[in-house]
């Protein structure tokens, strides 16, 4: 464990080629359900700090991973990290943890991999859910805008990105030290994992059709103050089954400016499944 990463555990997947680092509550007794918590673009499962003690009780285990290239976990080197590939990562972890279903989170670029395993695997899991997340695709203008994050990280570096990335992802009045320490967070990203994810973010299809049409229970958290995916890019739909959460001070970046209004609106949405 590191202050980059709340991971204090590993494990190899895809024949050697991958190390996850995660972190896992596993409480005595067993787990009635299993939680995973994907995180963001340029972040780490460090963005849950706040988040896992407030969902751990008796009978949930919360697993949080870092991402391939962020955090600490390696970043293979391919030019694209796709949605799927991510989802696939996702996968791995939970075979290798002998996990049959779990509820899966994901902030962001971690939503946008919870709806890519939504689609491809339903069977292993009991609910999903996004956070500051959306099924729409990027509009022309933030895929252009993917190329150049790539050129900008490959002239300044991580650091410089980060630097510049992070304060817009917060609301307008956000405690400064809750911007730095997701500066300090984003530090953990590799070069090649920022790039290649970006890519991946770029590619990704509409998915509006999974949310619609699984059966499965969902979690929609969108913030009032999110600058990045507005609220109504969010909350897409209100079929049965349907749990949606507005955190009214946040930005994009609730698991660090509103985690006790967070932790309840999981802990209500874990209590109805």
């Amino acid at each position: 464990m590191s202050k980059l990463s709340i991971a204090d555990r590993s494990a190899v997947v895809h024949n050697g080629t991958l190390t996850i680092a995660y972190a896992d509550s596993m409480p005595e007794g067993g787990a009635d359900v299993n939680v995973v918590l994907l995180h963001g673009y340029c972040g780490s499962s460090a963005y849950w700090e706040q988040l896992v003690s407030k969902l751990v009780h008796q009978g949930t285990r919360v697993i949080v991973p870092d991402t391939r290239g962020h955090g600490s976990s390696s970043a293979p080197n391919e030019s694209v990290y796709t949605m799927e590939t991510l989802a696939g990562d996702v996968l791995a972890l939970l075979d290798v943890l002998q996990l049959e279903q779990v509820v899966l989170l994901g902030h962001s670029m971690g939503g946008y991999t919870a709806l890519a395993f939504a689609e491809q695997h339903p069977s292993r899991l009991r609910a999903f859910g996004l956070v500051h997340s959306t099924g729409l695709p990027d509009s022309e203008a933030a895929r252009e805008n993917r190329d150049r994050t790539v050129q900008k990280i490959e002239q300044q570096g991580v650091a410089t990105f980060v630097e510049g990335l992070v304060p817009n992802l917060f609301a307008p009045a956000a405690p400064a030290e809750l911007v730095g320490r997701a500066i300090e967070i984003g530090y953990g990203t590799a070069s090649q994992g920022a790039q290649a994810s970006a890519l991946g973010m770029k590619e990704r299809p509409d998915r509006l059709g999974v949310l619609e049409t699984s059966k499965l229970p969902l979690l929609l958290v969108a913030g009032a103050k999110d600058g990045i995916i507005p609220v109504e890019r969010t909350f897409t739909t209100d079929r049965a089954g349907v749990s949606q959460v507005l955190l009214e001070t946040a930005g994009h970046m609730g698991m660090l400016e509103s985690p006790e209004q967070l932790a309840e609106g999981i802990r209500n949405f874990l209590a109805t499944i």
